[in-house]
């Protein structure tokens, strides 16, 4: 894999500001990243905006809408309200995408939830479609059904998406979250087109922290030559964003953590 399909999630190394992070991806000829709203929020939409044009440095994507399941509906025009913002956020950096991580178990139940997620993304997807932003459901390991996502399965994800026009509405594939699924290569395929974002971090056995654990390409258990195959043979071409939650790699300077994360993903994704 070139090493130009290279994005830096900007989680990888939260321990930069994103004042440091676009400085360090452009020293290390890093052209692409992806960002977070609460990074960008810190430094001010427009200054955000500012730095990474100037750098020339393209945004992946914006990490995150979603959340949709509710328990009242104060609370469901607040989530919205909170979505449309973040959209209107990605196109101002030029983020073709916004990454949705739908939300967990609601009051009202597993069932009802996902139905909420369902309704959420019908109502937000016209606002992103006249904006030209995309939306991508990141389905998420089930260990986070209850708190984070009620979409565990790219199956779920796709089905999902499927409701919805093709070129607004699409799947992020997360090895961290998806690897283990024994039905995962013939969904892949079944994906097709709708793969807005490819992301790699790998699965440590066991993981020391399931939320901030995650290994670098290497040590851990994901087969990612194979995985990367079969996203990039679906027509993929987009960037492969590296987005690893590892107190470890936070605690090094961020040079270094930048560096190390180029050398795996040089080694491991091919």
């Amino acid at each position: 894999m070139s090493p130009s399909r290279l994005s830096i999630n900007h989680y990888s190394i939260r321990q930069w500001d994103l004042f440091q992070l676009v400085k360090g991806c452009r020293n290390a000829g890093i052209t692409s990243i992806g960002l977070w709203r609460d990074k960008v929020n810190a430094v001010g939409l427009e200054t955000a905006r500012q730095l990474v044009h100037e750098a020339n440095i393209k945004v992946s994507s914006l990490c995150r809408g979603g959340f949709f399941p509710y328990s009242s509906e104060q609370e469901r025009t607040k989530t919205l309200a909170d979505n449309q913002h973040a959209v209107d956020e990605a196109a101002a950096l030029g983020a073709p995408l916004l990454v949705l991580v739908c939300g967990g178990i609601a009051a009202a139940g597993l069932e009802q939830s996902r139905q909420m997620v369902f309704e959420g993304i019908a109502a937000l997807t016209p606002y992103a479609q006249a904006r030209g932003v995309r939306l991508g459901i990141e389905p998420l390991h089930p260990m986070f059904t209850a708190n984070r996502s009620v979409i565990s399965t790219l199956a779920q994800a796709t089905d999902l998406a499927n409701h919805f026009p093709q070129d607004t509405v699409g799947v992020v594939i997360d090895a961290y979250h998806v690897w283990w699924d024994p039905n995962l290569y013939q969904e892949i395929n079944r994906a097709g087109g709708r793969i807005f974002a490819f992301h790699v971090s790998d699965w440590l056995a066991l993981p020391p922290d399931f939320l901030n654990g995650r290994g670098l390409m290497g040590d851990g258990c994901i087969e990612f030559s194979k995985l990367a195959a079969a996203v990039t043979q679906t027509g993929y071409k987009d960037p492969i964003e590296v987005e690893i939650f590892n107190e470890q790699l936070w605690s090094l300077p961020g040079d270094e953590a930048l560096a190390l994360i180029q050398k795996r993903f040089a080694q491991f994704i091919h």
